[in-house]
């Protein structure tokens, strides 16, 4: 990276969000932009990734970009390894390799309203850009819990985004801390080869059953001679889930029948009356993220495994203590508790107009115009921002709609002309954030009596959007110029003539 380079648009992460914004870019004939990637290579989250049984729990053919059809998923649900895959494809496909700088962390970036740009500090050099495309995503910092006695743990401690492939487990006593959605592809994936397998649960998980399957050689022969195949394939998967939604978001009652699938799927498995007890939730169903799988449940009641139904309070030695007193001696412990999604670390990064960082801006909770602008902060726009996420269907929907957003923001600019750059109206954010929040309400994700991850620490869910696809997507067509500010360089003022006092 040269000292001073200058770019259009910088995009900050080679994730689906980062690519999807560096092919639209092109398509919308942009060219002069970065991607700045803190790894080695691209993928984001799927790259990060990588634990035994990581795979996705949206179906492949509606978890990838509607511009780039993948006619030869090999599963309904597809693994990681596929996924990153994918995304190595998209990347050579569209021509991206040449925009995407690697080994480039963003350290800071301070906007610049002299020269209405913003100013990037990276592991790799500086560079300027006029606009800011963040797409850091909500799961890339891994989120580890301040445990008493961890640090002097005799054993191999490591998180489920940052697995270590060199350490074997084949016999030996493993810890399992967490119930989500990595754990329970974890757990059934290393339970036959562990000695032990300790899970410790704070809080059970609905979990549904997988319905997959290898998508046969017939079926993807078809989509690759008739592409309109895969559309309405992935059309069809699209349709079952907007409808699903209003269940979510306004019919919240509605769902104890699905509860009532979820409880046979544990029963044909669990015949332990105590364990039952200890895996079935007290919330209702789709508070938390639901969980797709067929293989947890035998892998809970196989005779190495034990159930723990608290959280884990301290270490002592080899010896992990939960909450309840329960103590189990391990010889490795396996963080599977989520990420940084309310507090997004990126946010520590940014410092807008006023001198302030984005993360002292949301202290009291996320919040940005349509999921992309925050005020304060002129053209500096997030993919996956507040409110953007989902509860049950493809994120990749929502990245698009946001492309979309970003696409005509950059057309504004250029209309604008000069030097020019568009500020959210602090008016317009709070309403746009009163409607999400009023709407939110209802839902079974603010009703249904769990904490999530959705919530943040005040208990406000600044991550899920209250509706569907469609609605989102209309939402954010085109940008709105009376929701922005419009600023404009300061004009440089003329060298004042010296005045010649008069004397007596």
């Amino acid at each position: 990276m040269t000292e001073h380079e200058h770019v259009r648009v910088a995009v900050i992460g080679s994730g689906f969000g980062g690519l999807g914004a560096a092919v639209r870019l092109r398509r919308e004939g942009i060219t002069d932009f970065v991607v700045l990637e803190r790894a080695d290579s691209v993928g984001g989250t799927w790259r990060d990734n990588s634990y035994p049984g990581c795979a996705c729990d949206v179906p492949s053919h509606l978890y990838s970009f509607s511009f780039a059809p993948n006619p030869d998923w090999p599963r309904t649900f597809s693994g990681q390894e596929h996924i990153r895959a994918y995304l190595e494809h998209v990347t050579d496909t569209f021509g991206l390799r040449p925009h995407i700088r690697l080994n480039s962390e963003v350290r800071v970036m301070r906007w610049d309203g002299e020269k209405l740009r913003w100013n990037i500090e990276t592991a790799a050099g500086t560079l300027s850009a006029d606009v800011v495309v963040s797409a850091t995503g909500p799961l890339s910092d891994p989120k580890v819990p301040d445990i008493k006695g961890l640090d002097s743990f005799p054993g191999k401690v490591f998180h489920s985004a940052r697995w270590d492939h060199d350490y074997d487990l084949r016999g030996k006593r493993v810890a399992m801390i967490g119930t989500g959605a990595s754990a329970i592809q974890i757990v059934p994936s290393i339970q036959p080869e562990v000695g032990r397998l300790t899970l410790f649960q704070r809080t059970p998980a609905w979990v549904m059953p997988r319905m997959d399957r290898a998508i046969s050689g017939v079926e993807r022969s078809l989509h690759r001679t008739l592409p309109f195949t895969t559309q309405l394939r992935r059309g069809l998967l699209w349709g079952i889930r907007e409808l699903q939604v209003q269940a979510f978001t306004k019919h919240p009652n509605e769902l104890g029948f699905v509860e009532q699938l979820a409880k046979r799927n544990m029963y044909r498995a669990i015949k332990d009356p105590a364990l039952r007890a200890k895996l079935t939730p007290d919330y209702r169903i789709g508070c938390k993220r639901i969980l797709l799988s067929s293989t947890y449940y035998p892998a809970l009641a196989r005779p190495n495994v034990d159930v723990v139904a608290s959280g884990l309070s301290e270490v002592r030695g080899s010896t992990l203590v939960a909450s309840d007193g329960t103590e189990a001696e391990v010889d490795a412990i396996i963080f599977g508790t989520g990420f940084h999604v309310t507090d997004m670390p990126i946010a520590e990064r940014v410092v807008g107009a006023e001198g302030r960082t984005l993360a002292e801006t949301w202290k009291g909770g996320m919040e940005a115009l349509r999921g992309a602008s925050a005020a304060g902060f002129p053209n500096w726009m997030t993919i996956i921002g507040p409110n953007t996420g989902l509860g049950n269907s493809s994120m990749i929907l929502m990245i698009e709609s946001q492309l979309n957003y970003m696409a005509d923001y950059l057309r504004q600019l250029n209309v604008l002309g000069g030097r020019a750059a568009l500020d959210a109206r602090p008016a317009a954010v709070s309403l746009w954030n009163n409607r999400v929040q009023e709407r939110m309400k209802r839902t079974v994700w603010n009703t249904g009596g769990c904490t999530s991850w959705y919530l943040d620490a005040a208990g406000r869910n600044t991550t899920i959007w209250p509706g569907t696809t469609s609605e989102f997507r209309r939402a954010t067509r085109r940008v709105d110029l009376a929701e922005y500010e419009v600023l404009r360089a300061p004009a440089a003022r003329p060298t004042e003539e010296p005045q010649l006092e008069v004397g007596a």
